[in-house]
């Protein structure tokens, strides 16, 4: 095999939890994560010689180190001795910073890929340890499930054995909100001095420590996961939440009006994916979702009507 061709989905975060700042400066969360059939074309094309080449037409798409996809690359290549090169062509249609996880899913098709281009042979187990290495959402997309659970830095992935799919209305306005900056401009313990999700769990809702908030919260994915399964859209949409939400908004007021104006179309569950500034929200059918985009399409140019993949 010289040549594959793969699709590279993005994500939206149903529910998303942050628990504290760990040590490492990263953040523990819990979050719930759908894949979307918003996707990423890569085609990988083996060469003789070891050199990375990445090409792709999006002018903000880094095609140098800078990329997921090289920095993915370079280190299997140096891992394994590895004599062959590759050439990566990009066909994006995932949003670039949007909080969509693009370059995730991006590095994630690129191990998947040079794990079979260059016969390495790497376990499902193996590949979770790079990807978990290389980024935090890299590990939900090596795991072939429409929806997962995700604890620690989100890279500890959990199947949840949903078979339904769900319509959504996406809309990327052309604002710049950079997930560092969120991150930093959010009011969380540190690790030491926080009461964990499993904490909750075995301590009990009178635990010393333990806040009414905290307690809502977990009963929120719990309900969420149960009309995930059985629940109408509207049903999901109540037990959807996004700790990340009020920090985009204040960093980017204007994705507030964007969310009125999705409610006032009567999507559901309207939020921000991940640290932003994609907005989404559920529809009832696709015949909705399309109605909604034909009225933002009048002033928003990156509107997508997407469904669970």
């Amino acid at each position: 095999m010289n040549t594959l061709t793969l699709k590279s989905p993005a994500k939206v975060n149903l529910y998303l939890e942050v628990l504290n700042k760990r040590a490492d400066g990263f953040h523990s969360i819990e979050t719930v994560f759908e894949r979307l059939d918003l996707c990423d074309e890569i085609t990988f094309k083996k060469t003789a010689k070891d050199g990375i080449t990445i090409k792709c037409a999006h002018p903000h798409v880094p095609c140098g180190p800078k990329n997921l996809v090289h920095k993915v690359a370079v280190r299997i290549q140096k891992d394994f001795g590895i004599s062959a090169g590759v050439t990566v062509t990009i066909k994006k249609n995932i949003p670039v910073a949007a909080g969509l996880a693009g370059g995730s899913s991006n590095a994630a098709t690129t191990l998947l890929a040079l794990n079979q281009l260059w016969n390495i042979g790497l376990s499902k187990s193996q590949l979770d340890r790079y990807a978990a290495d290389l980024g935090s959402d890299i590990n939900f997309f090596l795991n072939k499930a429409s929806f997962a659970l995700g604890t620690d830095r989100g890279q500890v992935i959990q199947k949840l054995n949903i078979r339904r799919k769900l319509w959504h209305i996406v809309v990327v306005p052309k604002v710049k909100v950079y997930a560092k900056d969120v991150y930093q401009s959010l009011s969380i313990s540190p690790a030491s001095d926080a009461v964990t999700t499993r904490q909750t769990r075995r301590l009990g809702s009178k635990a010393e420590g333990v806040t009414n908030v905290l307690t809502k919260k977990k009963q929120g994915v719990n309900i969420l996961i149960h009309h995930l399964e059985k629940g109408s859209p509207l049903h999901i949409a109540q037990g959807m939440s996004n700790d990340l939400q009020q920090v985009v908004i204040g960093l980017c007021p204007k994705l507030e009006k964007l969310q009125k104006k999705l409610k006032s179309l009567n999507a559901k569950g309207v939020m921000v994916s991940g640290s932003g500034p994609a907005v989404f929200g559920l529809t009832d059918s696709q015949k909705e979702a399309q109605e909604i985009k034909r009225i933002l399409t009048k002033t928003y140019s990156q509107v997508y009507v997407t469904r669970t993949l």
